[in-house]
């Protein structure tokens, strides 16, 4: 079967089963500056946004085993994400205005993604600063940690977060996604 024909099949199984609801995750790969990067959405929103490093197969298992085993590409519902995605790294978007599915974070986590979105682009935040706007001051390495499984990076902007000396701390995609993500908008 040719690539076209493959093509045409499986948009027509995604159309299929958002009609029939019964497409709980829908995701599609998407090319940017920081690598391939893996978008999965529910009918809530935005749930999972994975960097290649992050084992773009894992993650689906993953997304099949917490969320539902019904899992399919299915880029059309993404459509939104993905322009917004391509806006933000063409410099002509600073926030994202999407709805999120927070599932995959609770409690603790959960308050620090909340604020993670109030940090504006061109800024960045000390872990210490975080702990202490999430509630918890002495918190700092659950803040880290809060980061490093941040299901929605870049549009819940982790990535804004460096270490109290101004060194840039770990990242999901890797030190160059994030030296190349404060670069950006620090330009």
């Amino acid at each position: 079967m040719d690539e076209d024909t493959t093509s045409r099949l499986r948009a027509k199984l995604a159309a299929a089963a958002e009609r029939d609801g019964v497409l709980d995750v829908a995701y599609r790969t998407v090319d940017s500056p920081v690598g391939e990067l893996l978008l999965a959405a529910t009918e809530a929103g935005l749930v999972r946004v994975a960097f290649a490093r992050q084992d773009h197969e894992a993650v689906l298992e993953n997304l099949a085993e917490v969320v539902s085993p019904r899992v399919l590409r299915a880029p059309g519902r993404l459509e939104e994400a993905t322009r917004q995605l391509g806006e933000y790294f063409d410099g002509q978007r600073r926030s994202f205005d999407l709805p999120l599915d927070f599932r995959l974070s609770r409690g603790f986590r959960l308050a620090v993604l909340t604020h993670l979105a109030e940090i504006g682009y061109g800024k960045t935040e000390s872990y210490a600063e975080v702990a202490t706007a999430a509630g918890s001051p002495r918190a700092v390495r659950a803040v880290g940690t809060a980061c490093a499984t941040n299901p929605l990076p870049l549009v819940v902007p982790c990535h804004r977060v460096v270490r109290s000396d101004g060194s840039f701390g770990g990242y999901a995609g890797g030190p160059e996604a994030k030296h190349r993500l404060l670069t950006m908008e620090a330009a």
